[in-house]
């Protein structure tokens, strides 16, 4: 099989194409043929060297992707093979990530992708989806689950909701009944915001953005999806309400962080650090079994049209793939594998 490896750390030059043995599924775990591999901003981090020492001899890149089960290991049931999946956390703690024709990896990671659901929309899940989910159910006195309702009453703000996060956060607050403003800083990407399902768009760089958002919002935001913590923690404070919650997934910019201690004990300021590594197995599977819910209702689409545009390469310009990626890119990078 054709596959994308790396044995060194550096720039998107270490990635290659090789030829590989399949791999065969161990017990507990699923072969799966990749269509349509996604790539986040954590692919290329720690492609970089930026996660931690390099775990095995070469690493197939990507946590995410779409495809169909073809083979499966000791204890999996027979019947998922021909499925259609879309995967979560691949390359996570192991050297088999989606950037390959064919990939192995748990039964439990592998999602039941509807057969009206394309692989595009399966590869652009996972990291951006979970993160989302993750951002939207730390509330103390929110919902820890999404369902049609659970955020009735609520005001989300999502930050950057033209990027994956911001545009997964949006749909998914929208599905779970919030009202949905997102922080932009363009007009394109308020149309990309809106097209997305953002009920209200404000530009950040324009204007007074604080009083824009507390007159869409006169009581406050609720939870707020947060991607540059750094940059925008002013305007937070400004809009957040008491007791509030600020979930943050990224520092964007690397702006440093300077927290008002009394600011924040007045407010009762909640603040939720997340990473999808770290965030624990019962995390994982609520947000995925949450996240196919709103796939199978269709509340998850991908492309221009619904706010997120695709930036399509093929398998050998996966080096390419990662190189948009780290460039910021304003989209969904993919990689397509197989037809």
């Amino acid at each position: 099989m054709k596959a994308i490896i790396y044995s060194d750390y550096g720039g998107p030059e270490v990635l290659r194409l090789v030829d590989r043995e399949l791999p065969e599924p161990g017990p507990g775990e699923v072969r799966v043929r990749i269509a349509v591999s996604g790539v986040n901003p954590t692919d290329w981090k720690t492609r970089a060297g930026g996660m931690g020492p390099l775990q095995f001899p070469e690493l197939t890149p990507h946590l995410d992707g779409a495809g169909v089960i073809d083979a499966v290991g000791d204890g999996v049931d027979q019947a998922r093979v021909g499925q259609r999946v879309w995967l979560f956390m691949a390359a996570a703690g192991r050297p088999t990530g989606t950037a390959a024709e064919f990939t192995v990896i748990p039964a439990a990671q592998a999602v039941p992708l509807p057969e009206e659901t394309g692989f595009d929309v399966g590869a652009a899940l996972g990291v951006p989806a979970l993160t989302a989910h993750r951002a939207l159910t730390v509330a103390e006195d929110g919902p820890n689950r999404l369902r049609p309702g659970a955020l009735e009453g609520k005001t989300v703000l999502v930050a950057g909701g033209a990027g994956a996060v911001g545009h997964a956060a949006i749909q998914l607050a929208r599905w779970a009944g919030a009202t949905v403003i997102s922080t932009i800083s363009s007009p394109e990407k308020a149309r990309l915001a809106t097209a997305a399902g953002a009920h209200h768009v404000v530009n950040y760089r324009e204007g007074d953005p604080a009083a824009e958002i507390r007159e869409l919002a006169p009581d406050g935001v609720d939870i707020i999806a947060e991607v540059a913590l750094g940059a925008n923690l002013a305007l937070d404070l400004d809009v957040l309400r008491t007791r509030g919650t600020i979930a943050v997934y990224a520092n964007d910019g690397d702006k440093p962080v300077e927290v008002d201690v009394r600011q924040n004990m007045t407010l009762n300021t909640r603040f939720q650090f997340l990473v999808l590594y770290t965030v624990g197995s019962a995390a994982l599977t609520a947000a995925a079994e949450d996240v196919a819910a709103a796939v199978s209702d269709g509340a998850l689409p991908v492309g221009e049209e619904h706010g997120l545009p695709l930036l399509r390469f093929s398998l050998d310009q996966t080096d390419e793939a990662h190189r948009a990626v780290e460039g910021g890119a304003v989209g969904k990078v993919v990689v397509d594998v197989s037809n």
